[in-house]
């Protein structure tokens, strides 16, 4: 099975994060996509990021409808701070039979060398882009031609969980924002008011 990984802290999970990972379970050769909720760093103090528990469960509403895109915690339970390296080694070893692809925004790719031990990533893992608008355009000559990065041709989506957080804090209705079990899921909880 082929397998796309998203990691993000989905704090919250929003309708551009859905986008992009159903897009990417359509259009590409990847038979599931895993939304990666990234645990908290207990060594950050990060007042406007709720818990693990909330975080995986919003991904959990929000992708519980499509049957390509499912939730995972794996990171939650490796040690802190994480690195997708060691993340990528941890599930190869659990799930021998997968193909595991990361799939990342293009800021991020302008930055892929300067994560641990990229080279082994790049040597044993596809890495699907999807198009940013602000994007500036020095890719480390490693990463720009290597025959493992796959650009697609996705939706530019521009809606951020930060602005999200903030208009909640503001009083905004962001309810078309949020896939409705998770806008319910925040306004139940009184999450970002504050």
């Amino acid at each position: 099975m082929k397998v796309g990984l998203y990691f993000g802290t989905f704090n919250p999970i929003h309708a551009g994060h859905l986008i992009i990972a159903n897009h990417m379970a359509e259009y590409t050769g990847l038979d599931q996509v895993w939304l990666v909720v990234t645990p908290h760093n207990p060594l950050k103090k990060k007042s406007t990021l709720l818990s693990d528990h909330h975080r995986l469960q919003m991904v959990f509403l929000a992708t519980e409808e499509y049957p390509k895109l499912k939730p995972s915690d794996i990171e939650f339970r490796l040690p802190q701070p994480n690195y997708t390296v060691h993340t990528l080694a941890h599930l190869q070893e659990k799930f021998p039979t997968h193909e595991f692809s990361l799939l990342m925004g293009e800021d991020n790719l302008n930055s892929l060398h300067k994560w641990k031990n990229y080279e082994v990533i790049l040597q044993n893992h596809d890495i699907y882009v999807y198009p940013r608008i602000n994007n500036p355009d020095e890719i480390h000559p490693d990463v720009a031609t290597n025959a493992r990065i796959h650009r697609i041709d996705a939706p530019v989506i521009e809606i951020s969980s930060t602005f999200i957080r903030n208009s909640i804090k503001e009083g905004k209705n962001v309810r078309p924002l949020l896939p409705e079990k998770v806008w319910q899921y925040v306004v139940h909880n009184l999450f970002y008011t504050r």
